[in-house]
């Protein structure tokens, strides 16, 4: 239960904390509020009081023993018996409910206006009958003499069926606008004179019937439709109510008496007859319950809140957070009063203490006596930053790329001081923009301007970047300035100014040529260094040692191949034939067949020896297939 309090008016809200699910059982709620203590501590004054989604109207019936109430999603209506504190029944509708009205003193003749312009007729059984009127309707209300019903909706008419006689009869004909504003939202009649009219504009004004000029006019001062309007005769209050806030004043006079604001927004509501009991209809599945023992007593089904507010109001529970200062364990150590520990002094939570603050101030004065001068030190900052408020705020720029982060809000404000800016749709900002935010933090994505293709691509960035290297040597100069003069509060603040004197730009082309001289020029001065560098340097003899082994013998094998060649072709053969590479060989005809034989090395010897001994191993493993003889003959399948 929370307790809530304005102008001395306490209003006990009984239908805040914790709800169960329904799918738990009697053992697990059992258990819950056995370890919950906000489960354990909460009213619950009717069972299931709430709606699936959101409940929009909110009624009682005459003899108050039933509440109903209609929501969605689906739309239904719900009936709770007060004397059971319980769900009686429910029933599912075709369409929602604007409004509805009892015709009984219980529930079982209910009237309900649906916004499809259908109206229901439900008994205690269920659904009755259903009819429809010619237009939208808003509201509407029954007249128990001649058991007439009258609708008024999106129309200048006012709509009369008969219930006796269970047919229309001829509509009021009224001078009313219906385009016209501010339009009627609520009405309330209170005795056969007195009228308050709600409008959609949140005022309220109060007419007697006998003058065409209102009592007086009450303004909710938010601007939204007025939901509802109630009187309550014991206190001479009206209680009137939009969207955001229940408002409850005098109606002689129109000062404010209290007034009640909702967590959700309010749909309905509804004054419980001869209590001070309110109930709303809210835009979330829990149905507000609000008990105000000013207005009134609480029902008979629940006198019992009488007896529990009484003992609340007599027994108040001081907060351990009035009047009291929280310290750490390092202000303890500071103050010297680490001793209190434990004492009644200290009251332990969390992880410091609450300390009397009557207390800590006295201990604060004696160890510092020069509070003064802090005190003096602060005042002094907060004029120093007030006079910074007015001077041009400086821009608070990126570690990286700070240049390019500075033409990029250039450009923004050249943007916004151009006439065409609402014709054409601005383009999301870098700087602003997540996905670059790497580029202003990483210093591997720092552009480098002295690189060729940065100069040759941006060949008037060099003009321009001077001048923005003037201005960040000034803002850098101004946050120094503005660091020195956060050390030492006591200085005076100075202002820089600073004036740039603008060059003449030279066209694109003459500055895209002075840049490539100039890279012509670097050119040639980094050839005649390297020139230089090359005429120092001192050539020395370098030595290599030969080892034995093949490069000895390719040395060796090319000398004797030199000297072949050197050698006549007779002598050549003769050397062949001498080394068996050559034979010569008489034919029958009487002339001579040479054959040439090339050389092999050792390790060609060696490879073919191994494929020699591989083929023989082979032919004694092998096995021979000529036994076997196959049964297939010409013309016949195998079996």
């Amino acid at each position: 239960m929370q307790v809530s309090s304005l102008n001395e008016v306490k209003i006990y809200s009984l239908s805040c904390g914790k709800s169960l699910p329904e799918w738990l059982s009697d053992r697990k709620k059992r258990a819950l509020q056995k370890k919950d203590v906000d489960v354990r501590r909460r009213i619950e004054l009717i069972q299931d009081f709430e709606m699936p989604t959101v409940c929009t109207t909110i009624k009682v019936s005459k003899d108050g023993q039933y509440i109903l109430a209609t929501g969605t999603y689906k739309p239904r209506v719900r009936c709770y018996d007060t004397y059971q504190l319980s769900l009686k029944f429910e029933r599912c509708l075709d369409s929602e409910v604007v409004t509805f009205a009892t015709l009984s003193d219980d529930y079982s003749k209910i009237v309900f206006l649906h916004n499809d312009r259908y109206i229901e007729f439900h008994s205690q059984s269920g659904f009755y009958y259903k009819t429809r009127i010619p237009k939208f309707g808003r509201d509407f209300s029954y007249h128990y003499p001649s058991c007439d019903l009258y609708f008024v909706g999106a129309s200048s008419e006012v709509y009369r069926l008969n219930l006796e006689q269970g047919r229309y009869l001829n509509p009021l004909q009224t001078d009313a606008a219906i385009n016209s504003l501010p339009t009627i939202s609520a009405l309330k009649f209170n005795g056969a004179l007195t009228m308050a009219v709600g409008t959609s504009t949140g005022q309220v004004l109060l007419y007697d019937l006998r003058s065409d000029k209102p009592l007086l006019v009450k303004d909710h001062q938010y601007g939204l439709p007025i939901k509802s309007v109630h009187f309550q005769d014991s206190l001479d209050l009206i209680l009137s109510a939009d969207s955001r806030i229940i408002k409850m004043w005098n109606k002689n006079s129109g000062k404010i008496f209290t007034s009640l604001e909702p967590e959700h927004d309010i749909n309905d509501v509804c004054l419980y007859p001869n209590s001070g009991m309110l109930l709303t209809a809210n835009e979330t599945p829990k149905m507000g319950i609000y008990y105000i023992p000013v207005l009134g007593p609480a029902p008979r089904w629940c006198s019992f809140l009488d007896n529990l507010t009484e003992e609340l109001e007599e027994n108040p529970e001081s907060t351990v957070y009035d009047d009291y200062k929280f310290v750490t364990k390092k202000d303890l150590e500071n103050l010297g009063l680490t001793h209190l520990i434990g004492s009644p002094f200290l009251r332990a939570y969390m992880h410091g203490f609450f300390m009397d603050i009557r207390l800590y101030h006295k201990v604060k004065l004696m160890v510092n006596p020069f509070a003064y001068e802090e005190y003096r030190k602060d005042k002094i900052r907060q004029k120093i930053e007030e006079t910074r408020a007015q001077r041009v705020q400086l821009k608070k720029l990126p570690k990286v790329n700070k240049e390019l982060a500075l033409k990029l809000i250039e450009e923004e404000e050249e943007k916004q001081k151009s006439t065409w800016k609402k014709k054409v749709k601005s383009l999301p900002n870098i700087l602003t923009d997540d996905r670059f935010k790497v580029m202003f933090e990483n210093p591997d994505f720092q552009v480098d301007e002295e690189s060729e293709e940065f100069r040759l691509l941006n060949p008037l960035v060099s003009k321009i970047s001077e001048k923005r290297k003037k201005k960040l040597r000034l803002l850098e100069q101004q946050e120094l300035r503005e660091q020195e003069e956060e050390e030492e509060p006591e200085g005076k603040p100075s202002d820089a100014e600073s004036s740039e004197s603008s060059d003449d730009e030279k066209d694109w082309v003459e500055e895209v040529r002075k840049q490539r001289r100039l890279l012509q020029q670097e050119e040639k001065v980094k050839r005649q260094e390297r020139l230089r560098e090359d005429q120092q340097t001192v050539l020395k003899p370098q030595f290599y040692e030969i080892k034995a082994g093949e490069e000895f013998r390719s040395f060796k094998d090319s000398a004797t191949k030199q000297k072949l060649l050197n050698k006549t072709l007779e002598d050549r053969l003769k050397l062949e034939a001498k080394n068996g590479t050559l034979s010569v060989a008489d034919t029958t005809v009487g002339s001579k067949q040479l054959t040439f034989t090339l050389k092999r090395s050792e390790q060609q010897k060696k490879q073919q020896e191994a494929e020699k001994l591989h083929r023989q191993e082979r032919k004694t493993l092998r096995r021979s297939a000529g036994h076997l003889k196959s049964r297939h003959r010409r013309g016949r399948p195998f079996h």
